[in-house]
This record gives structure tokens, sequence and C-alpha cells, in this order.
């Protein structure tokens, strides 16, 4: 990555883009072509250590499916394009399996489910940009599926609305990996910080609050406003270590 970041808890954001079973799990209508994008950048695990972090850092936790109504008449009569493929597959159908979220990514208490997207662009007719701008949100973590589809139309949009994006390449999917390089490598770095799952957690700045490194907290006063000092507590909560 060619620029270092800070992402201060309070002022962030982290959007995990349609973690559901159409697209991640054996099944689903839309597993099979972005298998091998899954398997080559540990997409799955990437994306579950980076809700983990978000949670216990208390970023902003939001996430934003895709469904439509049975016959998929959102799309329209004359579709074509990408939507065309879903709603001739009649992929996520709201009220299904296929629809739902992974068990792994399903939204806890006070988290944010995007109300209204069916189409790629996650601010388009939703209330993304509200609960943004109504949570003093200035930094955006993006992550999810497709990385050339909708992420990249996500990070567009949050780009020209005056938010800091950073873009996670390895918690992202697309329907190759020749795809998903393709994007990084040309598309994302004019639009977003194109950074990586580990990157992104280590750049996460809590402030007051440190996080240890099974992502717990403790309330205690970092001795410098502007640096993350991280502590990990051994199996007895007897031995503090300072590693960060």
């Amino acid at each position: 990555m060619s620029l270092s970041f800070k992402l201060d808890a309070k002022k962030t954001a982290v959007i995990f883009i349609e973690f559901q079973n159409e697209f991640t799990s054996e099944g689903g209508k839309l597993y099979d072509a972005v298998k091998p994008s899954l398997e080559h950048f540990n997409t799955l695990e990437n994306a579950a250590k980076l809700l983990k972090k978000a949670r216990a850092s208390r970023c902003k936790v939001i996430h934003c499916p895709i469904s439509f109504e049975q016959g998929h008449e959102e799309i329209g009569n004359r579709p074509y394009g990408i939507l065309k493929g879903v709603k001739d597959g009649e992929a996520f159908t709201a009220g299904t399996w296929n629809a739902d979220f992974i068990d792994s990514m399903k939204p806890e208490k006070n988290e944010f489910i995007v109300k209204g997207k069916v189409g790629l662009d996650s601010f388009h007719n939703t209330n993304l940009d509200s609960i943004l701008r109504r949570n003093a949100v200035e930094e955006v973590v993006l992550c999810g599926f497709l990385a050339n589809c909708c992420v990249e139309s996500t990070m567009r949009t949050a780009y020209e609305n005056g938010y800091n994006v950073y873009t996670v390449k390895d918690a992202c999917a697309a329907t190759s990996v020749e795809e998903q390089d393709n994007c990084f490598e040309h598309n994302f770095g004019m639009f977003s910080v194109p950074t990586t799952t580990e990157e992104t957690i280590s750049s996460i700045k809590v402030g007051g609050l440190l996080a240890n490194r099974n992502f717990g907290i403790y309330e205690k006063e970092a001795t410098d406003d502007s640096t993350v000092v991280e502590f990990e507590v051994d199996a007895n909560n007897t031995t503090e270590t300072q590693w960060a």
C-alpha cells in the first residue's frame, strides 16, 4: 500500500456489502462464480476478522444487503447488464435463504442494516448516507461483493460525497481473480485508498480506549491520543504486554 493511515473508530464506519448466502454459501446461485476469488483472497475469513475488530473497536458497523420481491419487478421489464442476470436467475429473493446473511456475518444488536438496495450503488435510493451523516462518520471502509460492481459503485459515490474511503481488497470477491486484481490496480486508487484486512485492522485508533490483541476493550486512557497502544492479556488476565 502506498499510503499509511489511521482510522479514528469514533468517526469510522465499516460497510459489509452483500455478505449473503447467494454469494457466500454453497448452494447460492452465484457461489460458484465467486468461489475462485473467495478461496484465493480468503475473503470470508478476512471479512469475519475485520468485523470482529470493528465491533470491538466500536466503529459503526453497517450491513448492506440487496434483495428483491418475488418477480423482481424492481428491476423493470427491460433489464440488461448484470441486473438482467439477477432477474432471470431470480437471485436474492426477499425472505429466502439465498438473500439471508451468511451465519458468520449476521448483524448484531445496534448494528445498521441498510434499507432499500435494489441496485449496484449502496447509496442509491437507500438510507446509507443518512446513517453515515447522522452518526458523524468521516471514514468509510468498504468490503464485499462484487469488487468491480457494487463495491466499486458504492466507493465512487462515497468519494463524491466527501467521505474518506478505504477499500479492503482481500475482504472482497469478484467473478474472477483477474477481475478483482484489475479493478484494484487500475480503478480503486482513483477513488479510495486500496488496502488489506491486516492494514485496516492495524490502522484503527480507539482513542481513549485500548483494544487487546483478541480485540477486547479496556477502559484505560491512552498516553498519546494520536497513537494506539494495545495490550495482550494472558489467559489468567494477570499480565499485560505492550505489543503495538
